[in-house]
């Protein structure tokens, strides 16, 4: 998708070898003209797919896949990262590292919201060792429900993530891969 990475090469920063910021439109401040593109991309691709509802995680993931949901015209449930007063039982619950924070967690999703006639999308802001991906599926599993693809705003193709996916036999489907980062420099698959 052009216009991801055009902001992608014009916004982001290169933190390090494996991290890249992209708080000035994705995960801090939301672009909605871009995620309203994302979304429309994400559904014209697993539009014929069945889907009945977008998962994501919280938070980083939720403003494209809302505006994806909301193209599928189905609703979205986001794993909740731990529980709280008012989500304290009654869930699906899965630890997960996450490489970014540096710690783990539970992630969580209310059993009402989920059940074994779902078709899943599930959508998130990046893909890299695939940890994530791969907890969003015992979730749907232990519902009973069948996740049929991912859509991954940016993937981090160098990394193990997608590897993973197809592995357990995930569709992904990724707007923007990049294939390295370094110094001020970032390339995307296939250029």
């Amino acid at each position: 998708m052009q216009l991801l990475k055009d902001k992608i090469l014009s916004q982001a920063e290169i933190v390090n070898a494996h991290v890249l910021k992209v708080d000035s439109f994705l995960n801090h401040q939301v672009d909605p003209k871009l995620m309203q593109a994302i979304g429309k991309e994400f559904a014209r691709k697993f539009k014929d797919k069945g889907i009945t509802k977008v998962v994501t995680i919280e938070t980083s993931g939720i403003a494209p896949a809302v505006f994806t949901a909301l193209e599928l015209g189905v609703d979205l449930v986001f794993a909740r990262k731990g529980k709280s007063i008012v989500l304290n039982s009654n869930l699906y619950q899965v630890p997960v590292f996450s490489y970014t924070k540096e710690k783990e967690y539970s992630l969580v999703i209310n059993k009402a919201f989920l059940n074994s006639d779902d078709k899943i999308l599930f959508v998130d802001d990046f893909l890299a060792n695939g940890q994530a991906l791969m907890a969003v599926q015992e979730l749907i599993d232990y519902a009973g429900a069948k996740m049929v693809g991912a859509g991954i705003v940016i993937e981090k193709s160098f990394e193990a993530g997608r590897a993973r996916a197809e592995e357990t036999g995930i569709e992904v489907y990724s707007l923007a891969r990049i294939s390295k980062l370094y110094a001020d420099t970032i390339e995307f698959e296939g250029e």
